[in-house]
């Protein structure tokens, strides 16, 4: 069952109590780019066959809702015909199963209360009406935070010295050769009294620190951070994918098939809910929609061309 609505001051009360206030890993461009992105790969897994009328807008409209809210109600409405829409669940049967759905929409000339089995039927994506919105902000929260050390790190890469110099000359002096250093030019000539064999003596007119960048150059471990976060996406939602830390090569066949298990477990709880309830739905208002699984063959395919080791 869906869970319970909270108001803005518990929400902050919450928030506040899980991260540190200085920390905004969800109110920037970068979350909602993630947010947006693992939704469009989650709803890459499942290929529904739909009503002619529920195409096009609709049918995105369609994927988001399932995925957003993990269920749609599909009732028959006069001006509208067969129609799907979100809607709020209400009452409880023997088996703690909800009886009613509330449907609440500018376009309906008032507000709808359907009886479940009755009136309308639920096409539902997971066992507990959840949807999957909190697997797709737990992994966007993380590769927002990581993107952002990533874009830290490359902005860190692109200068190694650090020059402090002890009077107005001597800075202007270094800003010009920088600046023909930069613009790529060959030779630099400066004054010989810029050098002197003492870097700490008084008379040297600028200090310099020498940054080891190699020693401190992290942004291949976080790309490869980055990648494994998408993996273990992707193996929740059932993308089938090797993580690029693990060789095929090195891989038993007990491995291999662990990894195509774990892709899948989700994905087969997703498609067997799915069924039991399209089941519902074509029988009582006589329509064949269906649902496969998109990577179904494709993993048979990868778990055939797999190069591991016998066992």
């Amino acid at each position: 069952m869906s869970y319970m609505p909270l108001y803005y001051d518990k929400l902050n009360r919450l928030d506040n109590s899980f991260f540190p206030n200085t920390q905004k890993r969800r109110n920037n461009l970068s979350f909602g780019y993630w947010q947006r992105s693992l939704f469009q790969r989650a709803c890459s897994t499942l290929v529904f066959d739909l009503p002619e009328t529920w195409q096009g807008s609709v049918k995105d409209f369609f994927y988001y809702c399932l995925f957003r809210f993990g269920f749609v109600v599909v009732f028959k409405e006069p001006a509208y015909g067969l129609t799907f829409q979100p809607c709020t669940l209400k009452g409880y049967n023997l088996y703690y199963q909800p009886t009613d759905a509330l449907v609440a929409n500018p376009a309906l000339k008032k507000d709808l209360i359907l009886k479940l089995g009755q009136d309308a039927e639920l096409i539902k994506l997971t066992p507990d009406y959840m949807g999957i919105w909190d697997i797709i902000d737990f992994y966007a929260d993380k590769l927002s935070n990581l993107d952002g050390g990533i874009t830290m790190s490359i902005e860190n890469s692109k200068f190694a010295w650090l020059l402090g110099a002890k009077s107005r000359p001597a800075a202007e002096g270094l800003k010009k050769m920088l600046d023909k250093v930069s613009r790529g030019e060959a030779a630099v000539i400066f004054d010989s009294k810029l050098i002197q064999d003492d870097p700490v003596s008084k008379d040297t007119p600028f200090q310099v620190w020498d940054r080891k960048l190699k020693d401190n150059y992290i942004l291949t471990d976080q790309l490869k951070d980055m990648e494994t976060i998408l993996y273990n996406f992707d193996a929740e939602v059932g993308i089938p994918t090797i993580d690029n830390g693990q060789k095929k090569e090195r891989m038993v066949v007990s491995e291999a098939e662990a990894r195509t298990i774990d892709s899948t477990a989700r994905s087969i709880i997703w498609y067997d809910t799915l069924q039991s309830s399209l089941k519902k739905v074509n029988s009582h208002f006589e329509t064949d929609i269906k649902v496969e699984l998109r990577y179904n063959k494709e993993e048979e395919d990868i778990n055939t061309n797999y190069d591991v080791d016998e066992v």
